[in-house]
C-alpha cells in the first residue's frame, strides 16, 4: 500500500480541511447573526430607556381624557406607574374587581401608545459612563461584527475558489484509504487519481489557501473567546466604527434618519446623486460627513458652517481626496497659524495625500517646491502675502479655514486670500462660529464664493430667520447642529461652581474695582500670591482630585497668562507644559500628544484663545473655565476641544465664579447672549448685533460694580456709628 497513504495520514488530513471548511463557512452566518442581534439589542435599549420615561408617568394620565378608567384599582394592584403595565396583557388585568374585558382592551391599548411614542423619541447613547446590561451586549456584538467584516470577504473569497476542488479531493483520497488487498485490485487510473487528490490537497493545505484559512479561523476564535472588557476597551479607542455601525443598521435611533440633512428637497436630489472615488483615504466617514463631501463637491464653492466638532477638516481632506482620484494635483490650505501643524498631521493621518508645510523662513522654497510637484500646500493667513500664482497652476481647491478671519473684505490679509480665490477651480470656506452672529459678513463670505446668490439675498437681511431666506442661501451656505448629527455623544453636564470670597479675597478685588484696575477684577480669587488662600484654587483642587479617582484628564481654560502660570504651579509634575500665545503650533500638538497618553489626573493648562480652537482633546473629559469669558463663543469652542465626536465619556464642564463680585453680572448678562447666539448657531438665522460683551459695556458694568461697593462701605460705617451710639458707657 502507498505509505502516502495511511489511514491516519488520511484522516489528519481530511480533518484539517473540514475544520478549515467548517471555519470559513461559518464566518457569514456569524456576521449575519451578530448583524440582527445588534438591531434586536439597540432595540432592546430603546425599550430600557423607554421604560425609564414611562417609570416617571404617573398611572392617572391613562384617565386624562375622562374616560372611566379604574385608576385607583390598578394602583392597589401594584400598578402605580405607565412602566408597570408595559407588556401585561388584557387578561391579566380583565379579572380585576372594577376593571371589565372592554376596560382591560382599553388600558392595553393606551398603554402601548405611550410605550410607542416614548420608543419613537429615543436616542440611543453609548458612554463608557454608562455601562448597562444593554448597551453591554451592544458594543460586545458590534466588536464581534466589526472583527468579523474584514474576515467575512476573505472567507468568501477562499471557499468560491477551493471549496469545490478540495471537496472533490477529500472524496477521492477517502476512496484510496483501504487495505492493501483493495488497493493492489484498484485500477491504475484510480490509483493515480487518488495519489494526485492527496498531492493537491497537501499543497494546497502548506500554500496560500492554508494560511489564509487558518489565519480566517484563528481570527475567529479570538473574536469569539473576547469578552465585556475587550469590547468596552475597543469602543474607547474606536468610538467612531462603533457609532457608524449603529448609523447603518438602525439609523432611526442614533439620528441618521433624516437623509437630507436639511437640504432643500431638490438641492438634496441632486446631491445624493454626486458619486466621487475614496481610492487613498485612510478613515471611515460618518453619513453626514459623506453627504458634506457630496455637497461640496456638487456646488463647488460653498461656505461649510458646521457647528465645531463635527469633522469639518475630515470633510475637507475627503473632498481633495476624491478630486485628486479625478486628476488635480494642487490644492491649498489657509489657516490660523495655531492649527498649521494639525492639518498637516491630519492629511498625513486620513489620507495618502502628499502635504507641504508653507511658513516660517523657509516658505520662498517650499512654496516653489509645491508650484513643481503639486500635493497639499498648507499656509496660514500672514503667509498668503508673499504668495503669487499664476494661471498655469491648476489650483484644484482653496481650502479656508476659520473663513470669518476674511468676513472684513477691506484688510490686507482677506484681499490676498481672495485674490488666490480667484485662481482656484473650488472653493471651500469654513467655519464653526455662526460668522460671529452678523448677517452681513455671512454675505461677504458670499459674494466671494457665489455673488450671484450674495446679491440675491442683500436686503432680506431682516428675514434672515425666515425659511425663504435659509433656502436662498442653502446652494452656498450649509451648517448642520450637533445634536442633529451627533446624537450619540455622552451627555455634557454644565455647572456653575460658585465660591465665595475670604475676607482677604474680599478686601483685594474690592480695591481692584475702585482704583479701576478692572483686569485685576477680573482675575478675581487667581490674583492671591498663596494659592492656599484662593476659595477658586482650592475648588479647582477638589474638581481635579474628584477627576482623578473617576479616571478623567482635566483641561483647565483662562484669558490671563499668570492664571495659567498659577494652574501650572498647583498641580506641578501632573500638569503638562501649558498652552499659550507664544507655544508653537508644533509644540502645541506635541504638549496634546503628551496629554493624550498621560494617566487620569492629568490637567492641562491653555489660554482659551489658544487652546479653545482648532484643536482636538478628547482624552479629556472636563473642562473647567477660570473666569467668564466676553463671548459666549469663546467658551463653546473652549468646550468643543473635549465636547465633539470621538469623545466616550460624559463631558463635565464647570464655571468658576465667585458670587457678589462682577462675574456674577458679567454671567448672567452673558446668559441672556447665549440664548440669542443659540438661535442664530442652531437655525442659521443672522442676528442683527454683535453679542459680545464690549469694552464700553464691561465699564459700565465695572462703574456700577464701584458703586454697589461704596454704598456697602457706607452703610457699614453707618451700621458702625448707629451700634457705637446704642452701647452703654463703658466705665
Amino acid at each position: 500500500m502507498n505509505r502516502s497513504f495511511r489511514p491516519q495520514d488520511v484522516d489528519r488530513l481530511t480533518q484539517e480541511h473540514t475544520s478549515l471548511l467548517n471555519g470559513l463557512g461559518s464566518v457569514e452566518p456569524e456576521f449575519q447573526k451578530c448583524q440582527q442581534l445588534i438591531i434586536d439589542g439597540v432595540r432592546e435599549m430603546v425599550r430600557q430607556e423607554a421604560l425609564d420615561t414611562l417609570k416617571t408617568v404617573d398611572v392617572d394620565e391613562l384617565n386624562r381624557d375622562k374616560s372611566g378608567i379604574r385608576v385607583k384599582t390598578l394602583k392597589d394592584h401594584g400598578y402605580t406607574n405607565v412602566a408597570s403595565l408595559v407588556g401585561v396583557p388584557a387578561a391579566s388585568l380583565a379579572p380585576i374587581n372594577g376593571i371589565s374585558d372592554e376596560g382591560a382592551q382599553v388600558i392595553k391599548s393606551k398603554v402601548d401608545a405611550l410605550m410607542d411614542q416614548a420608543s419613537k423619541n429615543v436616542k440611543i447613547h453609548l458612554s463608557l459612563d454608562h455601562k448597562t446590561a444593554e448597551s453591554t451586549h451592544v458594543v460586545e456584538t458590534i466588536y464581534r461584527y466589526s472583527h468579523l467584516q474584514p474576515l467575512l470577504q476573505t472567507s468568501q473569497n477562499l471557499l468560491r475558489d477551493y471549496r469545490q476542488g478540495i471537496s472533490g479531493d477529500l472524496e477521492s483520497v477517502q476512496k484510496g484509504k483501504v487495505n492493501k488487498l483493495v488497493w493492489w485490485f484498484t485500477s491504475r487510473a484510480s490509483q493515480q487519481q487518488a495519489v494526485d487528490s492527496y498531492g493537491r490537497l497537501s499543497g494546497v493545505i502548506g500554500g496560500y489557501y492554508g494560511d489564509q484559512a487558518r489565519n480566517v479561523c484563528e481570527s475567529l476564535s479570538r473574536i469569539r473567546a473576547a469578552g465585556q472588557k475587550e469590547a468596552w476597551d475597543d469602543f474607547a479607542k474606536n468610538p467612531i466604527s462603533y457609532i457608524t455601525v449603529l448609523e447603518q443598521l438602525t439609523p432611526q435611533y442614533i439620528g441618521g434618519a433624516d437623509t437630507r440633512y436639511g437640504l432643500p428637497d431638490d438641492l438634496a436630489q441632486q446631491v445624493k446623486e454626486q458619486t466621487y472615488s475614496l481610492k487613498g483615504l485612510k478613515c471611515q466617514l460618518r453619513p453626514y460627513q459623506e453627504w458634506g463631501v457630496r455637497y461640496v463637491l456638487h456646488q463647488g464653492k460653498v461656505l461649510l458652517g458646521d457647528e465645531m466638532g463635527l469633522g469639518k477638516t475630515v470633510e475637507a481632506i475627503v473632498v481633495m481626496v476624491a478630486l485628486r482620484n479625478t486628476g488635480a494635483t494642487h490644492f491649498m490650505v489657509v489657516c490660523p497659524a495655531s492649527v498649521l501643524t494639525n492639518w498637516c498631521r491630519e492629511i498625513e493621518k486620513f489620507s495618502d495625500l502628499s502635504v507641504i508645510e508653507i511658513h516660517g523662513t523657509n516658505k520662498n522654497r517650499t512654496f516653489q517646491s509645491w508650484l513643481e510637484s503639486g500635493g497639499v500646500a498648507v499656509t496660514t493667513y500672514e503667509t498668503t502675502s508673499t504668495f503669487i500664482i499664476g494661471d498655469d497652476v491648476p489650483l484644484a481647491l482653496l481650502t479656508v479655514d476659520e473663513a470669518h478671519y476674511i468676513k472684513h473684505q477691506e484688510t490686507q490679509r482677506s484681499k490676498n486670500v481672495r485674490n488666490i480665490a480667484q485662481r482656484a477651480q473650488r472653493l471651500l470656506f469654513m467655519t464653526g462660529t455662526a460668522l460671529e452672529n452678523n448677517v452681513d459678513e455671512m454675505i461677504s463670505l458670499m459674494e466671494a464664493l457665489q455673488p450671484d446668490v450674495a446679491s440675491k439675498v442683500k436686503g432680506m437681511e431682516a428675514l434672515s430667520a425666515a425659511p425663504e431666506f435659509r433656502a436662498r442661501i442653502a446652494s452656498v451656505y450649509y451648517r448642520r447642529k450637533r445634536e442633529d448629527v451627533l446624537t450619540e455623544l455622552p451627555e455634557k453636564t454644565e455647572t456653575k461652581e460658585w465660591c465665595t470670597l475670604n475676607e482677604e479675597e474680599k478686601k483685594k478685588y474690592e480695591e481692584a474695582v475702585l482704583n479701576r484696575k478692572y483686569s485685576d477684577a477680573r482675575r478675581v480669587s487667581w490674583n492671591m500670591e498663596d494659592l492656599k488662600k484662593s476659595s477658586k484654587a482650592q475648588r479647582l483642587a477638589e474638581l481635579a482630585s474628584k477627576a482623578k479617582d473617576d479616571g478623567r484628564k482635566i483641561i483647565v481654560f483662562s484669558f490671563f497668562l499668570d492664571t495659567i502660570a498659577k494652574v501650572k504651579e498647583m498641580f506641578g509634575d501632573a500638569c503638562t507644559e501649558p498652552i499659550n500665545g507664544s507655544v508653537t503650533p508644533q509644540h502645541r500638538q506635541q504638549i496634546i500628544d503628551e496629554f493624550d497618553k498621560a494617566p487620569a489626573g492629568t490637567v492641562l493648562a491653555a489660554q482659551i484663545q489658544s487652546g479653545g480652537t482648532g484643536l482636538n482633546i478628547q482624552s479629556a473629559s472636563v473642562v473647567v473655565i477660570c473666569e467668564p469669558q466676553f463671548k459666549p463663543s469663546i467658551e463653546n469652542q473652549a468646550i468643543s476641544r473635549a465636547y465633539r465626536m470621538g469623545q466616550t465619556r460624559d463631558v463635565l464642564v464647570y464655571r468658576l465664579l465667585c458670587e457678589n463680585t462682577i462675574e456674577e453680572k458679567i454671567s448672567n448678562l452673558l446668559e441672556e447672549k447665549q440664548k440669542v447666539f443659540d438661535a442664530f448657531a442652531d437655525q442659521s438665522e443672522a442676528a442683527q448685533k454683535n453679542l459680545e460683551l464690549d469694552e464700553a459695556t464691561f465699564t459700565d458694568m465695572m462703574q456700577k460694580e464701584a458703586d454697589r461697593i461704596r454704598q456697602e462701605r457706607r452703610s457699614g460705617e453707618n451700621e458702625a456709628l448707629s451700634e457705637e451710639k446704642t452701647d452703654p458707657v463703658k466705665p
